[in-house]
């Protein structure tokens, strides 16, 4: 499998094998191990906290549920878990613009532009299927080259204290 193909159907099913927004932070592990520990993503209290395996980056909330997730493609190596994408798990990166399309297209996963994320030196799309963002840096001079893809999260808030679990 190819690092496109990946991408490609994460996009169309907004999940990498147990992977998805909202699923739950103790079938995720179960499957894959257990991922490094980035830390917490606030100062005071213990989570949501980030986790990773390799460029596979997890936000995962109180309730122990994925709540945002992201594959860093900005370094030389993307790295995901062999177990879900087969072979040794590890990628080129330096993913261009037309490449990332051409790949989407040909798979019928429809795009459209993110205004949001569109701005200076970078422009972000929106695959239509699953609500996953690609957003792509612009070097000086050069084609765009993808920096991140990110799946949306399902919106859940748990901000209520989850009874027996840490804040």
């Amino acid at each position: 499998m190819e690092i496109l193909d990946v991408l490609t159907s994460m996009a169309k099913t907004g999940r990498l094998g147990p992977v998805f927004s909202g699923a739950d932070w103790n079938d995720v592990t179960a499957a894959l191990g257990e991922p490094w520990d980035i830390g917490t993503m606030r100062r005071n209290g213990k989570w949501p906290r980030l986790f990773a395996y390799g460029d596979l980056e997890l936000s995962v909330c109180r309730c122990r549920k994925v709540s945002l997730i992201c594959v860093q493609t900005w370094r030389d190596i993307v790295e995901l878990p062999p177990s879900v994408v087969g072979g040794t798990g590890t990628f080129p990166a330096g993913l261009k613009h037309a490449d990332v399309v051409s790949a989407l297209d040909k798979s019928g996963c429809s795009l459209e532009p993110y205004p949001p994320l569109t701005f200076g030196d970078q422009c972000s799309l929106t695959a239509i299927p699953s609500g996953a963002n690609f957003t792509f840096e612009i070097p000086e001079g050069e084609e765009p080259v993808l920096n991140v893809m990110g799946l949306p999260g399902d919106g859940h808030d748990c901000s209520a204290r989850t009874t027996g679990q840490d804040s």
